[in-house]
């Protein structure tokens, strides 16, 4: 098995630059909804689980954005992933430079900003479990401008567009698959 579809050795590479727990949660969560849309679309999951595992793994060493997601790719590259799985994590950035293309791209991208905005919705709910959250529940926080502050409203609304996902359809898809890993997640 090559390096990009050993999961084992993905969590290797996160685990070496990646210490922040929330950082390590985000990485799994993204991996979630984008395994999850790689089953619906009869594609790679381990490749584009390993795709959305790794995609933000260089952030907290180079967290500027002349660094991120760059130093990553040349990190990955380095140790022998293909540009086809290093684009993808560079046009995760909007300042990437890299146009969001490939459906792999595209969902990386419509799932970055939702999975962390639906764990935040969970972490406020009553028993802070994703088990509570409804599509209703989310679309009133993403008008809350001060919820979740850091959470980019544009790229989650143009995301699901650019998947060809109605957004309610779309958050309704990630609220599944984090429910299915919400021990994993601490959801």
């Amino acid at each position: 098995m090559d390096i990009m579809h050993d999961r084992e050795k993905c969590l290797v590479i996160l685990n070496e630059y990646t210490k922040s727990e929330s950082l390590l949660k985000h990485a799994f969560a993204v991996e979630a909804c984008v395994k999850a849309y790689a089953t619906k679309y009869n594609e790679d999951e381990s490749f584009w689980g390993n795709v959305a595992l790794l995609h933000d793994f260089d952030y907290e060493k180079f967290p500027t954005a002349q660094e991120h997601p760059f130093k990553g790719a040349e990190i990955l590259k380095g140790k022998g992933f293909s540009s086809e799985f290093t684009d993808a994590i560079v046009s995760h950035a909007n300042y990437g430079g890299i146009k969001r293309e490939t459906l792999l791209q595209k969902t990386l991208f419509a799932c970055d900003e939702i999975s962390g905005f639906l764990t935040a919705v969970a972490y406020v709910r009553p028993d802070k479990t994703i088990a509570e959250v409804e599509v209703k529940s989310v679309r009133k926080k993403l008008k809350d401008k001060a919820f979740a502050k850091s959470v980019s409203r544009e790229d989650i609304i143009s995301g699901a567009e650019d998947l060809g996902v109605e957004l309610n359809e779309h958050i309704q898809f990630c609220i599944n698959a984090l429910k299915e890993k919400k021990e994993e997640l601490g959801l």
